[in-house]
């Protein structure tokens, strides 16, 4: 079990280090997403979390805006997780950024280990016309026993 936790977090740092989307790297940071995730249950093939996220802007005197939404996994995902949390910077091709752009649908690639407590990755691009990027590290904190390795698609409402 050890050696399967290990190589969880081993994808999971990999996915940190070198996986930042092209188009996030000549992007500015407009903000940060902080979602907060509800329990699940997954099964070999993947899992679906609800969450509810605000984003908060950089620009000084912008609003908070708040989102609800879904993470969806298809990949190993077994396990079981309590409510978690996700922190992402938030990227996009200008510094102003529209009330309710982060809507959409975002896809990337997920990695993450939790054995009471644990740690995920997730690298994700999508939004308004595909120009939002999700900085190359979401930092997810859960707890659980899990293990989540495959693609995963991001719905923000």
């Amino acid at each position: 079990m050890k050696t399967v936790v290990k190589a969880g977090l081993a994808a999971a740092a990999l996915l940190a280090i070198g996986a930042a989307p092209a188009s996030a790297q000549s992007n500015v940071r407009v903000g940060t997403l902080s979602c907060n995730i509800d329990p699940s249950v997954s099964f070999i093939i993947g899992s679906v979390r609800n969450m509810s996220c605000t984003f908060r802007p950089s620009v000084r005197g912008a609003k908070p805006a708040t989102y609800s939404g879904s993470v969806r996994r298809l990949g190993l995902d077994v396990g079981f997780s309590g409510k978690g949390g996700m922190v992402w910077g938030v990227f996009a091709p200008s510094a102003k950024v529209g009330q309710g752009a982060l809507r959409g649908t975002y896809v990337g690639a997920s990695a993450g280990a939790t054995i009471g407590v644990g740690l995920g990755a997730n690298v994700l691009v999508g939004g308004s016309n595909n120009t939002i990027a999700l900085q190359p590290l979401s930092v997810e904190g859960q707890t659980g026993l899990n293990l989540a390795l495959g693609v995963a698609g991001l719905t923000l409402q």
